[in-house]
């Protein structure tokens, strides 16, 4: 299994305006971080998790000719708005598999209301609604595992496959939870910001969180402009967590 890390950044945090902070400034690769997503590729499928608006450019960039199935974590516009643009990958497969909590198909079907008319106009996006729990589910042969988390007071999926769990804009998560992901190799999770935040992991929290679930190695995910400059963060990490960065490439599962 590989997983490729699309974007690593967040909505949360960026000004409306243009930004002279050190991040937004930086000439470092790994200080450009569009919204966050990920690519799983198993055997021959590719799998993306979340479709935030910066996805047409992200496949762009990564030269993926092949999309498989989208998982979502919740239904929050930096994680659901490029959906409309799974239309280039239906032209050679047809419609793609789209995995999601019934609260999100419901979005999915406000948002993008004209991929679910009866009479659709030609080259609308082709998607094919499978809905999902907390309850493990088959995708491709491969066992999946949701992980509830909550977003403040909203729950968002975070999925386990195999020894791999990614997690995004979790606040606080049960000991039943933890459970599921224990002995898990690599975790992803969030980490927005140094100051308290209502609804996402604090630097400080992830790194609590992540060593608490113990895996070999974590990267953090979900990052705004005032974390703080990647190879400066990246000094104070604990042996075994680092920053995830856009473009990063995990191939050893």
């Amino acid at each position: 299994m590989t997983v490729k890390f699309l974007g690593t950044g967040t909505s949360q945090g960026v000004p409306v305006i243009a930004c002279d902070c050190p991040v937004c400034t930086s000439s470092d690769k790994k200080d450009k971080r569009l919204r966050s997503s990920v690519l799983v590729e198993i055997g021959d499928r590719h799998i993306v998790i979340d479709t935030g608006p910066d996805f047409r450019y992200q496949m762009l960039r990564e030269q993926v000719t092949q999309l498989d199935a989208v998982l979502f974590t919740h239904s929050h516009k930096d994680h659901i708005a490029g959906l409309d643009d799974v239309r280039a990958f239906n032209r050679q497969q047809g419609a793609i598999a789209v995995y999601g909590t019934a609260e999100v198909h419901h979005a999915l079907k406000r948002e993008f209301y004209y991929a679910f008319t009866l009479k659709k106009y030609p080259g609308v996006p082709q998607l094919k609604l499978f809905e999902i729990s907390t309850l493990p589910f088959d995708l491709f042969g491969v066992k999946v595992v949701p992980i509830e988390v909550m977003h403040y007071m909203m729950p968002v999926l975070g999925f386990r496959i195999g020894g791999f769990t990614y997690i995004t804009d979790a606040k606080t998560v049960t000991d039943a939870e933890i459970r599921k992901i224990k002995g898990t190799k690599v975790l992803i999770v969030n980490a927005l910001q140094r100051d308290p935040h209502i609804s996402h992991f604090t630097l400080d929290e992830a790194v609590a969180f992540a060593q608490r679930v113990g895996a070999e190695q974590t990267y953090f995910t979900h990052i705004s402009h005032k974390l703080g400059l990647h190879k400066e963060v990246q000094k104070e990490l604990p042996a075994g967590i680092s920053l995830a960065y856009d473009g990063l490439v995990l191939n050893r599962f």
